[in-house]
């Protein structure tokens, strides 16, 4: 800035008189402090020559005040990318329009952690680095240092950074001794600057607790108080300061993009509103953190009526916050002051690393740093035997509004990630399909590298969990169908494995979901159950405002990428499951007479991820009867059936249909009307013997949807089409329990419900034929039902009244607990 180029020369217009003093002169407009200035003289000989140049603007506010340039970030999270330089560029606009000796660059904290690929794979060094070529000159921790844990914080990423992470509210456990600086302080002009760092109270529930166990976490303001008091109290011996700054790594809910005003969140009460009504009135600035919000607002001092800014960034270095304060030389009283966020800059790379040696500095260490990203990219984190991708239709990739192979994966990989308790305690995985922004495709070795990972799931988004009861769950899956100002009328959520759902899109807004099961059980209002997803979906991200209302809401201190490459390292070769997760049934009547014709149509049974099997053929049973009907067509993914019902028919009996090959199935509960005299048991009093519990019948049965089941929970179990229309009987070993007769079905499958009394462990299913002659067994676990997700008759919580209708007048659909498709188990 100050200086002129020489950018071009023109020829004089005929006629005009060499080195005759022609000149111009013009300022544009001011930006980020800067101006550009335009100047043309004709000093060449018979040319006009065009200079380009920079002025400093918008400092100018008269008198004798100190001008203190506050520059600030918050929740940088280490992003090395294609835009850090123009990160850079903008702070060093901000700071030459006001020169060096009167700016700090600050920040709120989470500089690192939860960072892009080519910061993360490097422990964040090359953030760290970044932060340091800019001069940043102090910074509040954030809880995301504490992501390795406070051994790390306090020895590798302090040694490393140049500046100094201040918290006054973490303390050495059980004392009030803080493990970091409190404050820093600086001079400005004559004038002492404090700069007293806090975070947020809610620390241990953001990170792994074992790596704060020897720490504390205060209160945020009330630290910040203590040491405001200690500074203005005229003791030098404690430290004196001029201007203080609080840098608080805890932040508003809301923020002016949502619409939100400083009045609207002191009403909201909570942390925000206590950081902005109960800071010291010693603090002249505040900054905050964390929630990821932007705002530049004029909050309140307590014990007065003036106003002092309070500001955050948003995140990601996407702007830049300015304070600009007129200090008194004499009292150090701010006589006026402004708040804005500036908009990260657009400037070309080389005009700004051409300009500013600091942006020099950072490019190379960005270029340094993704080279390397791109070698670390390049190595096996998994493999596939076969593309697992999101719905494609025909050439294209990426239709949300289709269920996929890949975002029923990531949706398992969530809730293996987050189900132990101190990472939340998953018991469901979602995923909204936006974020899924690659395939995992097999190419010519089924090879999956580092890099094609990351692309997968490249907004590194934190790995949250959320209480939500039943009935809130219903309503996220309600708002797959969007808004009517929505881009995209609807939007399919990937769900895990043991989530199935039916719906009925003819049926009113709100009304269309018509059953949902969680591990094969009736889904109940009153139930809590843990969701794990994005954190982006957990704010209600893609109009999911539902996922808002959870209750204890956690940060598991992990970030998408990690866990999603841990699960492919852990979990390799993975195979596409072909098998729906989700069915549309329509014309199932409440109640049906033995003799009737039943006609129903269920669709929706195909995926249209790459190499997924548009299914042919439905094998149609009725549950308990004998009678073995003839193959149901399927053509785009919908099969129409019309079938009488046998008069054999239990009363309360189910339409069961499995779809091939991907192996998807479902039970339609059916009330049957009529006389129905049950098939007379045999054998049950007579268990098989150990004996005939034999190696060549291991596994010659196969439970479907896996091993393990909950007492009381109904489980399928394919024992062959060559028993169809048998009567077969079930047992638990080791103490023989008998579980009852069931008719195989077309299909060759029979069910059978496992005793609610039935001790939790390892047991061995068996299934004999009606002359007790052993089919078949095979080890299974058995567990203890939990609080939640539980059988209605264990739990005795009232069920939906949507869910009620399941079972009494047989109007939804129950899920068949389904084959794997090939899944490899980790």
């Amino acid at each position: 800035a100050g200086t002129f180029q020489n950018v071009a020369a023109y020829l004089a217009p005929a006629g005009m008189p060499a080195k005759a003093g022609n000149e111009g002169f013009a300022i544009g407009t001011c930006e980020n402090g800067v101006a550009p200035v335009f100047y043309a003289d004709d000093s060449e000989t018979d040319k006009i020559s065009l200079r380009e140049g920079r002025m400093y603007c918008g400092a100018y506010r008269g008198g004798d005040d100190v001008l203190l340039n506050l520059l600030n970030i918050n929740d940088f999270h280490g992003r090395i990318d294609g835009n850090t330089v123009k990160f850079a560029g903008t702070i060093e606009q901000l700071r030459a329009a006001y020169g060096d000796d009167n700016t700090l660059f600050l920040s709120a904290g989470d500089n690192i952690g939860a960072s892009l690929f080519a910061s993360a794979y490097a422990d964040d060094k090359p953030t760290i680095d970044v932060l340091n070529a800019m001069g940043l000159a102090a910074s509040a921790v954030g809880n995301h240092e504490f992501d390795k844990g406070s051994a790390d914080l306090l020895g590798r990423v302090t040694d490393a950074a140049q500046f100094p992470y201040l918290a006054a509210n973490v303390y050495a456990k059980g004392t009030q001794d803080p493990v970091l600086p409190e404050y820093a302080t600086f001079e400005v002009e004559g004038l002492t600057v404090a700069v007293i760092g806090a975070i947020t109270q809610e620390t241990p529930s953001l990170v792994s607790p074992g790596g704060i166990a020897s720490l504390d976490f205060g209160d945020p303001v009330d630290a910040v108080n203590r040491v405001a008091a200690y500074l203005t109290d005229g003791d030098e011996g404690n430290g004196e300061a001029d201007v203080i700054i609080a840098e608080y790594h805890e932040g508003s809910i809301d923020g002016v993009k949502e619409g939100a005003s400083v009045e609207d969140e002191i009403a909201a009460g909570g942390a925000f509103a206590k950081i902005v009504t109960q800071t010291s009135a010693a603090v002249d600035a505040i900054f905050t953190g964390h929630t990821h919000k932007e705002y530049a607002w004029d909050g309140p001092v307590p014990g007065s009526d003036r106003t002092r800014p309070i500001l955050q960034t948003g995140s990601y270095g996407e702007n830049i916050g300015q304070v600009r304060l007129w200090i008194d030389p004499v009292t150090g009283s701010v006589n006026d002051y402004d708040v804005r966020n500036v908009a990260r800059t657009t400037s070309a790379d080389a005009t700004l690393t051409s300009a500013y040696p600091r942006v020099a500095a950072v490019k190379t260490i960005v270029d340094a740093a993704l080279a390397q990203a791109d070698v670390v990219g390049s190595q096996q984190v998994g493999s596939v035997t076969a593309d697992i991708t999101t719905a494609f239709v025909g050439d294209k990739r990426d239709d949300r509004s289709s269920q996929s192979t890949l975002g029923n994966l990531v949706a398992d990989a969530l809730v293996a990630s987050l189900s132990s308790a101190d990472r939340g305690g998953a018991e469901i995985g979602l995923v909204n399909p936006g974020g899924l922004r690659n395939e995992l495709y097999y190419g010519e070795d089924g090879v999956i590298t580092y890099a094609e990972a990351n692309a997968v799931l490249p907004f590194v988004n934190n790995l949250w969990t959320t209480t939500l009861t039943g009935a809130q769950f219903k309503v996220v899956l309600e708002q797959q169908w969007q808004p009517d100002t929505a881009s995209r009328p609807y939007l399919q959520l990937g769900v895990s494995e043991n989530v199935f759902y039916t719906y009925d899109a003819s049926l009113a807004k709100g009304d269309r979901i018509t059953g949902i099961w969680i591990d094969g059980q009736p889904i109940v209002m009153d139930a809590e159950y843990r969701v794990g997803s994005f954190s982006f979906l957990l704010q209600g991200g893609d109009n999911f405002t539902v996922l808002t209302e959870g209750t204890d809401t956690r940060d598991s201190g992990l970030i998408d990428r990690d866990a999603w490459i841990d699960y492919l390292k852990n979990n390799s070769p993975l195979s596409p499951d072909f098998a729906s997760r989700s069915a549309q049934v329509t014309g199932v009547p409440a109640t049906i007479e033995q003799g009737e014709t039943l006609t129903a149509t269920v669709s929706g049974l195909d995926i249209r991820s790459l190499g997924a099997p548009a299914n042919t053929t439905a094998l149609v049973s009725i549950e308990g009867s004998s009678a073995v009907f003839d193959p149901v067509l399927v053509n785009g993914g919908a099969a129409q059936i019309s079938i009488t019902v046998p008069k054999d028919a239990p009363l309360n009996s189910a339409l069961v249909v499995n779809a091939e090959p991907s192996g998807t199935g479902v039970r339609i509960p059916l009330t049957v009307t009529g006389t129905f005299t049950p098939l007379p048991p045999t054998g049950g009093t007579t268990p098989p013997a150990e004996t005939d519990l034999t190696p060549q019948t291991q596994d010659a049965i196969q439970p479907q949807g896996g091993t393990t089941f909950k007492q009381g929970q109904t489980v399928t179990v394919t024992v062959g089409t060559q028993y169809a229309g048998q009567t077969v009987e079930g047992w638990i070993f080791s103490t023989p329990t008998y579980l009852g007769t069931s008719v195989v079905s077309a299909a060759g499958t029979a069910t059978f419900t496992i005793r609610a009394d039935l001790p939790a462990g390892t047991h061995r299913l068996v299934v004999t034929d009606s002359a007790g002659t052993v089919i078949g067994w095979v080890y299974v676990q058995v567990e203890a039902l939990a609080a939640t997700g539980g059988t209605v008759a264990a739990t005795g919580v009232p069920v939906l009244p949507w869910a009620a209708a399941v079972i009494v007048l047989g109007l939804a659909l129950v899920v068949i607990r389904r084959r794997r498709g090939g899944r490899a188990e980790g």
